[in-house]
């Protein structure tokens, strides 16, 4: 499996972009603000085509650049708890943080709504460009923060790993942290009946590749993570 990933230029979004190998369809997951000319070049370098985009959760830091990507056939599928947050998510931020974004970048911020979106639902499964997902909800960040989980890993990850498993974390669990609960949406009971019923479970043997941050495993969050500790699947 081909797995590229770089920042976006604003909150240290990560975005993913995934294939069964170079010249084939691909998902692109969690497209932030200012990623376009960075996928764009990742795309012609590996010669994929996005046939979806994958979005973890609704917040403005994961989908700012959902359009530009979409269009077409290529849908952008999100839980349905989170649907109302790409009618615009903009319109949660502050002026503050709306006149930062505008001195970064030169110009005011704008938003239109993908013209297809696909919902998806817990314990749903997707096949999309060559590969099959399970998509898990784990609400707590937000409404409907969700987790990707597929067979296999990245190609080139060194085998006395033994990984097996990808999961695409989004803001549910980083390397030794979690999403923080206090925006709007967020819900620290529903967070941590994520982390004990939904992380947890996860087989030791998964590769976690987090919203922000470097990728981690669950063998190693479930010995080290402070959130956690305490909690029984």
């Amino acid at each position: 499996m081909l797995v590229t990933v770089f920042p976006a230029a604003a909150f240290g979004t990560n975005c993913y972009v995934l294939a069964p190998g170079p010249g084939e369809e691909c998902l692109v997951v969690d497209p932030g603000i200012g990623v376009e000319d960075t996928l764009r070049t990742a795309l012609e370098e590996h010669r994929l085509r996005p046939a979806a985009v994958l979005l973890t959760h609704g917040h403005v830091d994961h989908v700012y650049s959902v359009t530009p990507v979409c269009g077409g056939d290529t849908a952008a599928y999100v839980h349905d708890e989170d649907r109302y947050r790409l009618v615009d998510p903009l319109a949660g931020l502050d002026r503050a943080l709306l006149a930062m974004m505008e001195e970064q970048f030169g110009r005011a911020a704008t938003w239109r709504e993908p013209e297809r979106v696909v919902e998806v639902a817990d314990r749903q499964r997707l096949q999309l460009a060559g590969l099959e997902l399970e998509v898990l909800h784990a609400p707590g960040h937000t409404e409907g923060s969700v987790l990707f989980t597929l067979d296999g890993v990245p190609d080139g990850l060194p085998p006395e790993e033994g990984l097996d498993r990808t999961v695409v974390s989004g803001d549910v669990l980083f390397a030794g942290a979690i999403g923080r609960t206090d925006l709007p949406g967020g819900d620290d009971q529903a967070m941590r009946a994520s982390l004990r019923d939904v992380v947890l479970p996860l087989a030791d043997t998964s590769l976690v590749l987090t919203g922000h941050g470097p990728a981690t495993t669950m063998r190693h969050e479930r010995a080290t993570n402070p959130y956690l500790q305490g909690l029984i699947a």
